[in-house]
């Protein structure tokens, strides 16, 4: 088979790099938002303020994205995701991969032979994918980089070979394994037939209305200088009274004038007060758009709404977020599969064939947990001529480990 090489895979690593980046500083509130320089004052030119929305739509998915186990796990896939730190390690590939489209897991062997799963995100790591097992043909990732961002450790895979390349070694270290596929795995979010790298939870529409809010609100700081001190004039003055310093004409609660040589009297006014309404009703609008994109609602961007009258309601309001979360999970479980397949091929050191695990299915916490209003419901009956009871729960509100989908509710039993 023709590779492509590290030298490509470099080249097009950089060129995803940089939109990686950008996604992590909307993510980590670090990003900043173009000046229309039209009403801002210049001293004003370069103060940013922050806004979390992006923050709130990628954790909002993956706090829900809770993995439970494989069912039918006849290679103990299992046993290799509890042996490596699985609180931390779903959570770090979840969240990458809503962040930056895509995340890769690195398996290398331990000193027994044991795989060890790293994850790497999509801004260090890229390959050529085979779109038929979403696992890929060739890889390559950088291991480490130094204080300037310059790669030291990077890992180059191909099926059965491992090459390491050290800053400053001519030649790499090369590991051979009993592996079919190169040992870089990737976990995509949302992918299709034309981007079969998939799609960032951050999508375009979120960098450009996160953008639009971060300038309503800078306007609106503005402006609120000149609502809590409102412009004051005075007209009729001599031209040989006293000026009136500025910030005490403002701030003074009594003021006199004296009337000039020919009698006239000064008139005292004040310009009409600025209104924040229009700031927030903007903001409130680019709120709006941004809740439609990502599935959220205005109270969980910060703008408080009627409570629903219940439990189902609140769910009835998260439904976008239900299916997004649910489509997730068979992205997300899709790429887990893989990672456990080659693991177990790497433990074993026996290549396994992909179609072996086809029985094994990943199992996922639901959505949303059941509440007192669902668990009310379960209606029990006994099996005719089988001991125990059954039950039945609506929707995705309980994953049993014997349960069977019959319409919109599943079946469980359990013992007496």
């Amino acid at each position: 088979m023709d590779y492509k090489g590290i030298g490509y895979l470099r080249s097009k690593l950089a060129t995803k790099r940089a939109r990686v980046l950008m996604r992590y500083q909307f993510y980590e509130q670090k990003n900043t938002a173009m000046d229309f320089d039209i009403s801002t004052p210049p001293s004003l030119k370069y103060w940013q303020s922050v806004l979390g929305w992006c923050g709130k739509a990628v954790d909002s998915l993956a706090d829900r994205l809770l993995f439970r186990e494989f069912r039918e796990d006849n290679f103990d896939l299992t046993g290799i995701f509890q042996m490596n730190n699985p609180d931390i390690f779903f959570d770090n590939a979840v969240l990458s991969a809503l962040i930056s489209s895509c995340c890769f897991v690195y398996i290398s062997p331990d000193d027994i032979g044991f795989p060890r799963l790293q994850v790497v995100d999509g801004g260090n790591a890229t390959g050529v994918i085979d779109e038929i097992t979403g696992l890929l043909e060739e890889g390559y990732a950088v291991l480490e980089r130094d204080d300037k961002e310059i790669p030291t450790v990077e890992a180059y895979f191909l099926p059965r070979r491992t090459e390491v390349y050290r800053q400053g070694e001519k030649e790499p270290e090369v590991y051979e394994h009993n592996v079919d596929y190169p040992l870089l795995v990737p976990v995509i979010y949302r992918p299709d037939a034309a981007r079969p790298f998939g799609h960032s939870r951050i999508s375009r529409a979120c960098i450009s209305l996160v953008g639009s809010a971060l300038r309503t609100i800078k306007r609106s700081e503005i402006s609120a200088e000149f609502y809590s001190y409102p412009q004051k004039y005075v007209t009729g003055l001599s031209q040989e009274a006293e000026p009136i310093e500025k910030w005490r004409a403002a701030m003074s609660a009594m003021m006199t004038f004296t009337r000039d040589e020919d009698g006239g009297v000064p008139t005292v006014g004040q310009f009409s007060q600025q209104s924040m309404s229009p700031h927030v009703e903007q903001l409130r609008m680019f709120a709006s758009l941004f809740a439609g994109e990502t599935g959220l609602t205005l109270d969980d961007l910060g703008f408080a709404t009627e409570n629903p009258s219940s439990a189902e309601a609140i769910k009835a309001t998260h439904e976008n977020l239900r299916l997004t979360a649910k489509k997730a999970q068979r992205d997300f479980g899709s790429g887990f599969l893989n990672v456990g397949y080659l693991a177990a091929c790497l433990r074993d050191d026996f290549p396994y064939k992909r179609r072996q695990i086809y029985l094994t299915t990943p199992i996922w916490e639901p959505v949303f947990e059941p509440d007192a209003a669902m668990l009310s419901s379960i209606r029990r009956w006994r099996h005719q001529g089988q001991p125990g009871c059954a039950g039945l729960f609506h929707g995705d509100q309980f994953a049993g480990p014997d349960r069977h989908q019959t319409g919109d509710m599943r079946r469980f039993t359990w013992t007496a």
